[in-house]
């Protein structure tokens, strides 16, 4: 387990470092730079430019500029906003609460309802709800999210006036149910996209479960398919949902920067469209590296807990 847990933290290390160096490429050549923003201030003249360049140390080679940010970043400095001078830390940490917040909702819903239906589908297979759900699952993979969620607010908030139509919370307000109603639709757009996901995935699962001996010998015993379902079944067909949940993680943070930008929800992925905007690289590159590290981490997370619940497994 100890050598399959320093392998696994050397191979992320070296993804870190190739996707930094690709995001930080990216951006420093991307037409304008890091600088673009100042030459769009009034009465911004090519000396000034120049000057700020030299202060922020942007003149010097793009090797020698990454080797300093790497640095930095290893002894916690993630760097300063160009758009408010605030550490980049300090920007992420304030949107992360949200983000979280968005992200474990609809996750929680994605593995609730998208187990049922996987289940309920392979149980009753070629059943009219299996069919449905089928179909359901490939309308959900085919929509964009931001339709969705457009969708959501035309009927939800401005037509039915049952939910409020984005932002995390009323000004002034801010109590559990105000938060609550605010969560409402955004995680069920997100979620939507990964029911469908998870409950394809988990049908399928499911039935490979049955089909196993010790199914059929628990069946030959006289327990009830109710029993046979929940203590042999479910269980095992699980098993490969905890990697799916860690791999889901890029999907879910895909889809949260979109469901932010549509629902005004303040989280990681509104920030990081903000920031693009502005040309704020900085933090851009301070939630990309925080994005990758939370991918990483889950999946790794997603690995071991495998190994916990499956004795079979054995990582080495």
């Amino acid at each position: 387990m100890l050598s399959y847990l320093l392998n696994r933290l050397w191979q992320s290390l070296i993804l870190l470092v190739l996707v930094s160096i690709i995001g930080f490429a990216v951006l420093n050549l991307a037409p304008g730079g890091p600088l673009s923003q100042f030459a769009l201030t009034p009465g911004m003249t090519r000396e000034a430019i120049d000057r700020i360049a030299e202060q922020m140390g942007l003149n010097r080679p793009l090797p020698i500029q990454y080797l300093d940010w790497g640095w930095r970043l290893l002894q916690g400095d993630w760097g300063t906003s160009y758009r408010d001078q605030r550490p980049v830390l300090e920007i992420i940490s304030g949107h992360l609460f949200a983000t979280l917040l968005l992200m474990g909702s609809s996750t929680l819903i994605s593995i609730l309802v998208g187990t049922w239906i996987g289940i309920k589908g392979a149980t009753k297979r070629y059943s009219l709800f299996d069919y449905a759900a089928t179909v359901g699952a490939m309308v959900a993979l085919s929509i964009p999210t931001f339709w969705f969620g457009l969708v959501a607010i035309y009927v939800f908030a401005l037509k039915l006036k049952w939910l409020p139509v984005g932002s995390m919370y009323t000004i002034g307000d801010q109590s559990f149910y105000d938060y609550a109603i605010h969560l409402v639709m955004p995680s069920l757009v997100l979620a939507l996209v990964n029911i469908a996901v998870w409950s394809r995935y988990m049908r399928t699962a499911t039935l490979d479960v049955i089909n196993q001996d010790f199914v059929r010998t628990a069946r030959a015993k006289g327990l009830t398919q109710r029993r046979v379902l929940m203590k042999h079944v479910v269980g095992n067909a699980l098993l490969p949902m905890i990697t799916l949940a860690g791999l889901q993680l890029p999907t879910i943070l895909g889809g949260a920067l979109v469901t932010e930008t549509v629902f005004t929800w303040p989280g990681m992925g509104r920030l990081f469209l903000d920031s693009l905007g502005y040309h704020d690289y900085p933090v851009v590159m301070g939630l990309l590296m925080f994005s990758a590290i939370l991918v990483l981490a889950g999946s790794l997370i997603a690995d071991l807990l495998v190994a916990l619940v499956d004795p079979r497994i054995r990582l080495g």
